[in-house]
């Protein structure tokens, strides 16, 4: 754990899964006491949440052949394989080069993912379809991606730099995502401001996005750290969470540096810098779940998966407050919208990556599957996302969380 009184290390510290796990931890163990100030915890609903997501799965992948949860899931909405036809047309390029091009949409495409409201669509031309929510932004983001919109270079429009990203003014995105008074994205400014920090980000550190200042030059800095072919999982989180640091809305720092998605919780008391502070980076691991494949394809193998850990986001969360694991100790957090930094949100995040750890297991039991054969990452995709996304839709008709969070665009 090192010093923590040390600025640089207690930075240090927050940025790993260990920091994330070990905080979110203390919460659901202060839940078991039922010590906490917004939620009661329920073990004794949980075989019936497990048993509820153990038929999603079975439901939604027959075979128990289940994908990583990734950006790249959403790029078939719709059944259409849009990844697919544009990786078509890059037959007969360099491997290398085609990975970096997967970084460049990937990158964009996360990091462009936070929620967009319940109002939102966006139309496709090809197809005619109408998508809402994380497919809508990752079908528009693709798009965007193809028509150059994050590349300074007009004749290489498969690419995101800092010469394409510094200057992108929050109209691009509007015109990109389709908004309008009728409409609306939540969070259009921060989206914007986001990817014109992330051109900032890639012009100030070409030893991490070469001399190019380009998304894609991380997969050339993380493919040299390999050994033997093998890559960890949290060599992936620890390059995104130093070089993107800087991107996010300054909210909380130590010393100077931006922590990014890292939160105030007054149960969390340790007598040091990073006492009552705790960390998610929920984009920034889903990233690193979303590059995994990249590696895989490109013949790097990525080890140590399950170092990482859940997403603290509002669909795994709303599985376990819609399957009674989760109550709330006062009914007015269902009434009006929090925001992101509000306790309450802290502690149902907390709450809800702790308690995807202790699913876990019990699904793999359901499902006759080791750890091995199913990592926290494809029970994610399967599983319990999936399954808050569907019990929602059977509590509430238009598929809402049981929580309403106002985002700026940033977070989930």
């Amino acid at each position: 754990m090192g010093d923590l009184q040390d600025p640089a290390q207690a930075v240090a510290w927050l940025r790993t899964p260990e920091a994330i796990r070990l905080r979110c931890h203390e919460l659901l163990a202060l839940g078991e006491r039922d010590a906490l100030p917004n939620f009661h915890v329920h073990f004794k609903a949980l075989p019936a949440a497990a048993d509820y997501v153990a038929a999603v799965i079975r439901e939604n992948y027959p075979t128990l052949e289940i994908p990583y949860h990734a950006r790249w899931r959403h790029f078939a909405a719709g059944g259409v394989d849009r990844w697919g036809r544009l990786a078509s047309e890059l037959r007969g390029r360099d491997k290398d080069e085609v990975a970096r091009i997967r970084f460049d949409l990937c990158v964009t495409s996360v990091l462009l993912d936070a929620g967009a409201g319940p109002d939102w669509r966006y139309e496709e031309a090809a197809t005619g379809q109408r998508l809402a929510r994380s497919e809508g932004l990752a079908v528009a983001s693709l798009h965007a991606f193809r028509a150059g919109l994050f590349s300074g270079d007009k004749d290489r429009s498969l690419r995101a730099d800092a010469a394409g990203l510094l200057p992108l003014p929050p109209n691009a995105i509007e015109k990109a995502f389709q908004v309008g008074s009728g409409n609306p994205l939540v969070g259009v400014e921060g989206r914007a401001a986001l990817m014109r920090n992330l051109g900032a980000a890639l012009k100030a550190r070409p030893d991490l996005f070469g001399e190019e200042r380009r998304i894609g030059g991380l997969y050339d800095y993380l493919k040299a750290s390999a050994v033997d072919g093998k890559l960890p999982a949290r060599a992936i989180l620890a390059a995104i969470l130093e070089g993107l640091a800087p991107i996010w809305p300054s909210r909380m720092t130590i010393d100077g540096a931006n922590l990014g998605d890292v939160w105030r919780h007054r149960a969390i008391v340790s007598g040091d810098l990073t006492s009552g502070l705790v960390p998610f980076h929920k984009l920034s691991q889903w990233l690193t779940y979303s590059l995994v494949e990249i590696f895989e394809e490109a013949g790097i193998s990525v080890t140590g998966l399950d170092d990482l850990t859940g997403l603290p986001e509002y669909r795994n969360g709303g599985l376990f407050l819609d399957t009674g694991v989760l109550s709330l100790r006062h009914e007015a957090l269902a009434k009006y919208a929090l925001p992101v930094e509000d306790e309450a949100v802290v502690e149902w995040r907390a709450l809800t990556l702790a308690l995807l750890d202790r699913i876990a297991d019990p699904v793999r039991e359901r499902l006759g599957k080791s750890r091995a054969e199913l990592p926290l990452a494809r029970i994610l995709e399967g599983g319990t996302w999936a399954a808050g996304r569907k019990i929602a839709r059977e509590k509430r008709p238009d598929g809402s969380p049981p929580i309403r969070v106002i985002s700026d665009g940033t977070v989930f």
